[in-house]
Order: C-alpha cells, then sequence, then structure tokens
C-alpha cells in the first residue's frame, strides 16, 4: 500500500495536523523544514497557511512538497 495524505488542517504556526490512509494521524511542526529553494516561500506564514492536498501529500502553489512518507515520521 502506498502512503498517502487524505486529509490536513492549519493549527498555528508552522503546524499542521494531518491524516494519512494507513490510519495515523497527528500534528508535525514543519518550521525546521523551510530552507532555501522551493521551500523558502513558505517561511512567509500567510503563504504556508495556503497548502491544499494534491498528489497524495501537502502540496503549495509554487510546486513545494513534502514525500508522505517524511511528513509520516514526524508526526508527534
Amino acid at each position: 500500500m502506498f502512503l498517502h495524505v487524505i486529509d490536513a488542517k492549519y493549527i498555528d504556526g508552522f503546524r499542521i495536523w494531518i491524516k494519512f490512509n494507513d490510519g495515523a494521524s497527528g500534528e508535525i511542526d514543519l518550521s525546521s523544514d523551510l530552507g532555501e529553494g522551493v521551500f523558502e516561500p513558505l517561511k512567509e506564514l500567510n503563504y504556508f497557511r495556503e497548502f491544499s492536498l494534491e498528489g497524495h501529500t501537502l502540496s503549495w502553489k509554487n510546486g513545494a512538497d513534502f514525500a508522505p512518507e517524511y511528513l509520516r515520521e514526524k508526526i508527534n
């Protein structure tokens, strides 16, 4: 079974509640993952909040996304 993000909701700061197709869910904090390149615009909180679910993961308008497996490992 391939891992997919099936639901996500913005919490605050750079934290998102996320749910996967394997039943796992929880909060993730992406504040330490917003470096350079395609992730640079995500440091702007208003931009960060405007994610969508595309390609089975979180995605932003500029093409930034995170692998679902990576997000799954970050659940608190």
